[in-house]
């Protein structure tokens, strides 16, 4: 599996942002293919979050750091 990272900031106060994860159960995704499919996601998850933009985003294996 393969994870996009977004970092995404409110629209209202850019300085409050947050990761968002979205997960690819596609098992032959490396993480450059992630990365050229990335934009239509983004805009997909954009789309049901009208107060955000994406700053930045970036692909890797799933499950590849720990949440505290």
């Amino acid at each position: 599996m393969i994870e996009l990272i977004l970092s995404v900031c409110l629209l209202a106060d850019p300085n409050r942002c947050k990761e968002v994860s979205l997960v690819y159960s596609a098992e032959d995704l490396s993480a450059m293919q992630c990365l050229v499919m990335s934009m239509p996601e983004i805009a997909k998850w954009a789309e049901g979050h009208p107060r955000y933009f994406a700053k930045r985003w970036s692909c890797r294996a799933a499950g590849q750091v720990a949440k505290v």
